[in-house]
């Protein structure tokens, strides 16, 4: 991937929207020993107990505050919020260089400044083990 395939990064506003699902606290190391994949098919097996919902993807929404952790299904609704938004395509494991570039060189260069989440949608694009594997990126700001 070079530099220029960022390009593709851009702000975008979100209106307000809910999510339901597992709380975990985890290090990067957790989650991708297995953990990540773990909860992903759990909550994709419970996905028929959601009432009304929007749509099946699943997200990720990594939150840098520690709290309580509830085991079972929480809901948590996210206000109206400004993002950055890319779509990485490619191995789930490089994904740290999308996030990287985002929180430094972008951040840096348009004079914004992050909030204190961001999350990642997993749709039928998802295939963490294969180069055609697409993760859309939301970072919020401020």
């Amino acid at each position: 991937m070079n530099g220029g395939d960022f390009l593709e990064s851009k702000a975008i506003t979100l209106p307000p929207f809910h999510v339901v699902g597992y709380k975990i606290e985890a290090d990067i190391k957790e989650f991708e020993s297995g953990l990540g994949k773990s909860i992903y098919h759990s909550l994709f097996e419970r996905k028929d107990e959601i009432q009304n919902k929007k749509n099946e993807n699943v997200i990720l929404m990594q939150v840098s505050k520690q709290g309580d952790v509830p085991l079972d299904i929480i809901g948590h609704a996210v206000g109206e919020s400004k993002y950055v938004t890319y779509t990485d395509q490619g191995l789930e494991s490089e994904l740290s260089r999308s996030y990287d570039y985002i929180y430094g060189q972008w951040i840096r260069e348009t004079g914004n400044e992050p909030k204190d989440y961001d999350f990642e949608i997993w749709d039928e694009r998802y295939k963490p083990e294969s180069l055609e594997n697409e993760i859309d990126l939301f970072v919020a700001l401020k």
